[in-house]
């Protein structure tokens, strides 16, 4: 069973407690899921109500993790079940509990903010945008940035990181092939999606179905339903609210 009290797990051959890094993964992929939703349906149709649910369920989360034990954190739960059948890969768990100490005061802030005070505005759109980056780098590249600010601080440095990277200091050089593929690739998407945005077709099916609540006035903004919220205005988001709604 161990302790119920504890952070990470001691086995042979580590010299400091560790973590399964594909259950924290998995973990990190499932919350940036939720997360990267609520943030959506925040920023495009203003109604909050699933970022203060999520905020809530993120720091109940990092709150077992840090403080009780991340074996009862419901996430990492799930991120265990995802893949009990692949094998552990051990990291070492110090620099996770720092890592996962910084979503925790962010979860905080955002508690206060947006849970307790309703309080709408540029903060929560930097603090929601670092969880979000934070939380995808772990998903996607198994690159825990919170460690690497660990490093900055601790006087005994990350041990057992994920891949090896501790211990590696470079990987497998890019070919000047390969960034000119990747360059032309960029390229082309600019303008092939500069085309696909503004194809007439596109936006002559818009205008047509556009909603008489929705649909531009002569007036412009003189239209109420042209007005953005207040909500929309403390988050720079007026231009984009305005767009959203076919107002000019």
């Amino acid at each position: 069973m161990g302790k119920i009290f504890e952070f990470g797990e001691a086995l042979d051959g580590y010299t400091v407690p560790v973590l399964n890094e594909r259950e924290v993964r998995a973990s990190a992929g499932i919350l940036f899921f939720f997360a990267l939703v609520s943030f959506m349906n925040a920023w495009l149709v203003g109604d909050f109500r699933l970022t203060r649910v999520f905020v809530a369920a993120f720091l109940i989360d990092f709150t077992i993790r840090i403080f009780i034990n991340p074996k009862y954190a419901p996430s990492l739960i799930l991120g265990r079940f995802a893949v009990r059948w692949q094998t552990p890969e051990y990291v070492g768990a110090p620099q996770k509990r720092f890592a996962w100490s910084i979503g925790w005061a962010l979860a905080l802030t955002m508690l206060y903010l947006v849970v307790l005070n309703r309080i709408i505005g540029p903060i929560n759109l930097i603090v929601c945008s670092t969880c979000l980056v934070l939380l995808f780098f772990e998903a996607a590249f198994g690159i825990c940035l919170g460690c690497k600010i660990y490093n900055l601080f601790a006087r005994q440095q990350a041990q057992h990181c994920p891949g090896g990277t501790c211990d590696v200091r470079s990987s497998l050089p890019i070919g000047v092939a390969q960034s000119v593929v990747t360059a032309l690739f960029l390229v082309a998407l600019f303008f092939l999606g500069k085309t696909l945005l503004n194809d007439p077709r596109d936006i002559r099916f818009l205008e047509k179905n556009a909603t008489p609540s929705t649909a531009p006035t002569q007036s412009g903004s003189d239209s109420g339903d042209c007005t953005p919220p207040d909500w929309a205005v403390a988050m720079g988001h007026a231009e984009q609210w305005k767009l959203h709604h076919n107002c000019k």
